[in-house]
This record gives structure tokens, C-alpha cells and sequence, in this order.
């Protein structure tokens, strides 16, 4: 299991896949973009856990880039250090004004930078910020999205559950349930680009439930894509006599085998056209349509 994923934004060849080769070695998914805009399409669809970005790259400059991540819903959380061969303290100050997490100057002791690495992950998963399995944002930045609906209006709201998944979990091991977690993280921001907008939220509530926030009128095309998309997908994460039969034998409470269908995925959906007075108040009607949805 990788240690989460990075995206290197730097324009230098030499600089970009000494990197990738060295954290790739240190266990971590790595990806990289020379270009700014590179970035912040890769950002939007794989949500890598840390960007290490150059402040000086050829179409957009790193503050740019740092400013859209920051101001765009999906990504606002991803921490981020700057890697830049300026050593003005006002430099600096401009980095950290616009959200940056760290930053680090040219030329660089690569033990410092992984160790700087380890620590922004590590905090952002110990201040509940991140899920460490799927990089999604979970607790406080829940919450936070949360609290904004209150105050806006159009939104969409959608609880998701993996059904079946903690017998798959049972007999195939936690490796292979992580996996479907994260590939169900990656199958909901597929959908989300595809019929969503850039400031619809993604949200990993803990073990096998995820949030959406998306508008009113995307929230039917998002929810049947989603559940038809996993529904069919997930059957590559089974063996081949399970797939075929279309269950598999998990042990049960009187420690005898029983059939359990293949993962599906549940949504409960609720609008912006009822009325709440908190933020329970949507979750608990979400999970309760979650939990009558059968279709």
C-alpha cells in the first residue's frame, strides 16, 4: 500500500524525475506536471494527498496555482509546499498568505524535503482533515461543508454506503478492501467531472461511507452514473468463481458460511428545497433516504 499520492509541478526535467524517481523509491504514488494548468487538471482528478510545486513555471506562476487550488471547493484542502529558487523573505510571505504549508528553496537536501513531505501529510490526516486510504477530505472539512449549506441554496446532498463490504473485507483482507476504497473515491470523482461542476465536493465520512455536495439539478445524473458505474466495476476487485456466481461464502455469526451478494453502493439524496435548522438535520434525512434506497 503506498504511503499517499504526490504530484510534482515543476517544469525541470532533471528536477521533476529525480523526485519521482526518489519518492516513488520511498514508497509514495508519485505524478508529475511541467505546466500549471497540468496541475490543476491532475489536482481535480486523482486529489493527491500533497503537491511539492515550483513557483516558477511556464504558463502560470506557483502562486496561481496555489490561489486556484485554494479557492476551488474539491482541492482547498490539499497541502502544499512550495519548491522555488527564491530565498526573499517576502516570497515566502506571499506563499504562506495564499495557503501554502511549507516551502523550501533550491537547491534542496532531499531528506529534508521527504521529511517535510511526511510531516504535511501526517498532520493534515492527525488534525482529521484527510482519509489516510482514500486522500478524500473527512471530520472537520465535513463539517465545514456542511455548515456552508446552511447559508446557501441549489445544493445537493448525497450519502453513500458500500454495501456488503465489510464480508468482502472479511475474506479478502483490508489490502484488498482499501483498494475499493480508493476505487470508489476515484469512480466518484470520474462521475463528479463528467456531470458535475469544479467546486463539487467529495467527502470520506469514515470506513465504507462517502458525501457528495453537487447541485440540485446534477444530483439524479450523479447518483444513477454513480450506483450503475460501481454496481458493474467493482466486480474486477472479486475473483473469477465469485464474480460468476455473483456472491461470495463469508463466515457468519453461528460460524457457518453464508452467501453475500457482491458489493453494491446505496445514496440517500436530499436538496436544498426542504428546510433545516442544522447540519443533522441533513445528514440524518440523508441517511435515511440512504438507507430506503434499494433501487
Amino acid at each position: 500500500m503506498a504511503k499517499g499520492r504526490i504530484l510534482i509541478v515543476e517544469d525541470d526535467f532533471d528536477i521533476s524525475n529525480m523526485l519521482r524517481i526518489y519518492f516513488s523509491g520511498q514508497g509514495y504514488d508519485v505524478n508529475v506536471a511541467p505546466r500549471g494548468g497540468d496541475a490543476l487538471t491532475l489536482a481535480r482528478q486523482q486529489l493527491p494527498h500533497l503537491l511539492v510545486l515550483d513557483i516558477m513555471l511556464p504558463d502560470m506562476d506557483g502562486y496561481a496555482v496555489c490561489r486556484e487550488l485554494r479557492q476551488t471547493t474539491r482541492t482547498s484542502h490539499i497541502p502544499i509546499i512550495f519548491l522555488t529558487q527564491k530565498d526573499e523573505r517576502s516570497d515566502r510571505i506571499t506563499g504562506l498568505e495564499l495557503g501554502a504549508d511549507d516551502y523550501i528553496t533550491k537547491p534542496f537536501d532531499i531528506e529534508e524535503l521527504k521529511l517535510r513531505v511526511q510531516n504535511a501529510i501526517a498532520r493534515s490526516e492527525r488534525e482529521n482533515l484527510t482519509d489516510p486510504r482514500s486522500g478524500l477530505p473527512s471530520g472537520r472539512l465535513i463539517e465545514e461543508q456542511l455548515r456552508r449549506l446552511m447559508r446557501a441554496t441549489g445544493w445537493a446532498f448525497m450519502d453513500c454506503k458500500l454495501n456488503s463490504f465489510d464480508p468482502f473485507k472479511e475474506v479478502y483482507g483490508f489490502v484488498a478492501g482499501d483498494e475499493v476504497l480508493r476505487f470508489a473515491a476515484l469512480l466518484i470523482k470520474e462521475v463528479l467531472d463528467d456531470n458535475g461542476t469544479p467546486n463539487d465536493f467529495i467527502g470520506h465520512a469514515g470506513g465504507e461511507n462517502f458525501v457528495i455536495i453537487s447541485t440540485e439539478g446534477n444530483a439524479a445524473t450523479i447518483r444513477n452514473q454513480i450506483k450503475t458505474r460501481f454496481a458493474e466495476e467493482v466486480k474486477t476487485h472479486y475473483s473469477f468463481v465469485d464474480r460468476e456466481r455473483g456472491y461470495i461464502l463469508a463466515r457468519g455469526a453461528d460460524n457457518t458460511d453464508k452467501q453475500v451478494p457482491l458489493m453494491t453502493l446505496s445514496m440517500g439524496v436530499v436538496t436544498a428545497s426542504n428546510q433545516f435548522s442544522d447540519i443533522r438535520e441533513i445528514t440524518e434525512m440523508a441517511a435515511e433516504a440512504r438507507r430506503n434506497d434499494t433501487v
